[in-house]
């Protein structure tokens, strides 16, 4: 037990050294740790105080905060069978101690009696914020729950653990059973030659002839959006429509399951259903309020929606299916602007598009992004990168993991291992990661980026600067641990610098002649950047509001199958027949790959959109380098966390509420609809004292 590398904090992560056996007994260790802290808390003899109440709260569970943190980030990125066995068997164990936290009867009693003491009528800004929301949060986690409703919650919460990992797990077992071998050349004419090379370097590792495609990112889009061969087309999305859809790995049953458990919890905890469970201490605040932003933004978009639709038909000449979609809007798009964005795949080698975008964030926010050799990592794919401060002051660090394997889940993700605080003299540095599923290299190429990847790349590392860049004396209160709807401001401003001719010039070149991206491309690009941009819009607003009647409406009694109740709701958002056994929900992590995750909050993409899109306009206004707007933005938002209402930090970067149209503007679609009414984002909504947190 004593040389157990999960029983102690290390800001190098010693990943190598950890071992799926290390897992359960450090694991179970670390809980009695924490149980043994919590308890000293509730039954501390000394007058309760800031320091012997909240802050010794906060690091009760370092260790197995961080702990666990690893054990399942390994999980995502070098899954074996081994590690995903110790991984089920700690987590449910991990879930309950965590849920039985607020439910400590002497616990709470500490909390308020610190509360009511003239030290906590005293503090003001983030101390002040810290006490409120733990005292919300407790009693929305069932502080005030009689025996038996903390008993049941507790066993909702494990079970919510249980049930959410095992969807994950059939996601990605099931997109790994799937490939389609080729070994006939003639059925891929149209396909790139990038991804033939990708194609046949997969067959290649397997040791075999031919072209090899698979359900990841990298293999599938551009199979699906240049093939010829419309049957291969169909078998893929078909294949990729119904992942987890198989009988030994059937995700309908859990997400029916997902749901139950959790419209029961926010049920048992006092509000009527999991959206205003949810969002309570978020920017929306009610269910009702985001679906109202969802469903205002969709008549606002389905005039242009309808016009690009009809005008694609037209194009095609024949009634279109949904494999045909990204294959005839690719070939409309050429004719249109005379534009491949695989014209673009040489100008965006992912190591100078990483270099460049560090280059940006220097000039923004006066920091220093270094790479460092020797420092253990998970797979030899990974980098390791040191954030200083213009003063030479050591911020933190982040693990870059970029290229897909079949051993790491898909998508794209950033998360944290360690948040540092500044409450001592000596401020703490933060430690996170930043993970993709990428175009990897080919050959003797370098890997050469879509330019969406490329925003994928600047997006993550925008919540990685949210985290790195925090300076909050209160670590719940640091970084991305903040309002979900307001999270994705930080990320999805930083895709804007990608359509820039002057940071594209840091780092779009050529990578065989060192070329910069050809103005006549560069203005192609730019004149194609809206197209259908209705669909794109309209394609997250069938997400959202699928997921929002899912975890407001939905009741398998009167809804019936699950499936076809989204498919039904998706079908106004897709701009061809669903076919019959379309199963995307089947395999959407994001609302059932965790017990939290984006359930009842996918809305939160959209609405963060509205706000990145009108702050982004003080840096076109100003500057897209300009020191002073970063430095605004990096004090205002970046470095703030949650330490104040987000509302009120976006007002304080912007100097007002945010305008909607912006969006519009960006997205092409002003002029095909009217402005919205500045009460687009308000969330001037009475709340329900009874309603509860979940951090």
């Amino acid at each position: 037990m004593l040389d157990n590398p999960l029983l102690k904090v290390e800001f190098h992560v010693p990943f190598p050294a950890i071992r799926p056996e290390h897992v359960e007994p450090g694991i179970q260790e670390l809980i009695r740790r924490s149980e043994r802290n919590i308890a000293e808390i509730g039954k501390n003899p000394a007058p309760p105080a800031f320091e012997n109440v909240l802050l010794a709260l906060e690091r009760a569970n370092e260790n197995l905060d961080y702990s666990l943190g690893v054990v399942r980030h390994l999980e995502s990125v070098a899954t074996s069978p081994e590690l995903r066995a110790a991984w089920n068997a700690v987590e449910p164990d991990a879930s309950a101690f965590y849920s039985s936290i607020p439910m400590k009867e002497d616990l709470w009693k500490r909390l308020q009696a610190y509360a009511a003491t003239d030290e906590a009528k005293a503090l003001t800004g983030p101390r002040r914020r810290f006490l409120e929301k733990t005292l919300e949060s407790f009693r929305r986690h069932g502080a005030e729950l009689d025996a038996a409703g903390k008993a049941r919650l507790s066993e909702i919460d494990v079970e919510l653990s249980r049930v959410t990992t095992k969807f994950s797990e059939n996601v990605l077992d099931s997109t790994n059973a799937f490939e389609l071998l080729i070994t006939n050349e003639g059925q891929l004419a149209g396909l790139p030659p990038s991804a033939l090379a990708a194609a046949r370097q997969s067959a290649e590792s397997r040791k075999r002839d031919g072209w090899r495609f698979t359900l990841q990112a990298p293999s599938y889009i551009p199979a699906i959006t240049y093939l010829h061969n419309r049957e291969l087309r169909e078998h893929l999305y078909r294949a990729h429509s119904t992942r987890a859809t198989e009988p030994d790995r059937d995700n309908r049953p859990l997400i029916v399951r997902i749901l139950e458990l959790r419209r029961e919890k926010a049920r048992l905890l006092g509000t009527a259903d999991f959206a205003d469970f949810i969002l309570y201490d978020r920017m929306a605040q009610k269910g009702e309020t985001a679906l109202n932003f969802l469903e205002r933004l969709k008549v606002k978009t389905d005039p242009a929606y309808a016009e690009e639709n009809r005008t694609l038909e037209a194009f095609a000449g024949h009634p279109l299916q949904p494999w045909d979609i990204g294959y005839y809007a690719e070939r409309q798009r050429r004719a249109l602007y005379d534009f491949d964005e695989e014209q673009l795949r040489p100008y965006f080698s992912a190591q100078r598009v990483v270099e460049g975008m560090f280059s940006i964030v220097e000039r923004l926010y006066g920091i220093s992004v270094i790479k460092k050799d020797g420092v253990p990592v998970w797979h030899p794919d990974v980098t390791y990168y040191e954030v200083n401060d213009r003063d030479g002051a050591f911020l933190g660090a982040f693990y870059a993991d970029w290229f897909p394997r079949e051993t790491k889940r898909d998508g794209a993700w950033m998360d944290a291992f360690l948040t540092g605080n500044r409450s001592t003299n000596v401020r703490e540095p933060h430690l996170g990661l930043v993970c993709g599923n990428l175009t990897p290299p080919i050959g003797d190429k370098p890997a050469l980026l879509t330019h969406r990847e490329v925003e994928t790349i600047f997006h993550e590392f925008g919540h990685l600067l949210h985290h790195v860049l925090s300076n909050v004396e209160v670590k719940s209160l640091s970084g991305t641990s903040v309002a979900w709807d307001f999270v994705e401001l930080p990320s999805q401003i930083m895709e804007n610098w990608c359509w820039e001719p002057e940071a594209l010039a840091l780092f779009a070149r050529h990578y065989d002649t060192g070329e910069p991206i050809p103005d006549d491309l560069f203005q192609k690009m730019k004149r194609a950047r809206t197209y259908r941009g209705a669909n794109v819009q309209m394609r997250q607003l069938g997400f959202g509001i699928t997921d929002l009647k899912l975890h407001r409406e939905y009741d398998p009694a009167k809804h019936g199958d699950v499936l076809q109740y989204c498919a039904a709701i998706l079908s106004q958002f897709t701009p061809a027949p669903l076919a019959p056994d379309y199963a995307m929900i089947a395999s959407f992590t994001h609302l059932f790959g965790s017990p939290v995750g984006y359930g009842a909050a996918y809305y939160s993409y959209k609405w963060a959109e509205v706000l990145d899109a009108d702050a982004f306009t003080r840096f076109h206004r100003d500057g897209i380098f300009s020191p002073e707007v970063g430095a605004a933005f990096r004090e205002n938002i970046l470095a703030r966390g949650d330490s104040e209402d987000p509302a009120e930090l976006y007002r304080l970067f912007m100097g007002r509420d945010p305008d909607p149209d912006a969006l519009l503007i960006r997205s092409g679609l002003l002029k095909a609809a009217e402005s919205f009414p500045a009460a687009i984002l308000s969330t001037d909504v009475p709340k329900d004292p009874r309603a509860p947190d979940l951090r």
